[in-house]
């Protein structure tokens, strides 16, 4: 797999991750017995393993190590915050929490789009 298609694949499982947040993120809010599922409580899992497995590859593949590339480091600090969100998001039913995530999730965006901590803001 190319660059290019590394790229691909780590953004599409980015988006997928945001979307099966916001639905489970959702159901919760409604209570819904469909969190309870196997594949609801499995798939997140996968996905995000993925995504993170293909960050890594590229990671390594552009020779960009956090602590000599602070956009690479805030967009790993803003993960651990994104999954500390989301699991009180949805583990506690906390709507401030869910636009928290779904806000670091843009944040996150921001600083790989434009390879600064500032993301957005530059």
């Amino acid at each position: 797999m190319d660059y290019l298609q590394l790229k691909m694949l780590h953004m599409t499982l980015a988006l997928l991750s945001l979307l099966f947040f916001v639905v489970r993120a959702g159901l919760a809010l409604q209570g819904s017995a469909w969190l309870a599922r196997r594949w609801m409580r499995i798939a997140p899992h996968v996905i995000d393993t993925l995504l993170l497995l293909a960050g890594l590859k590229l990671m390594v593949l552009l020779r960009a190590w956090p602590h000599e590339t602070p956009w690479l480091a805030a967009k790993l600090i803003g993960l651990v915050i994104y999954i500390g969100l989301g699991a009180v998001a949805i583990r506690r039913r906390k709507p401030l929490a869910m636009v928290g995530a779904v806000l670091v999730f843009i944040y996150i965006v921001g600083a790989a789009m434009q390879h600064s901590a500032l993301s957005w803001l530059v």
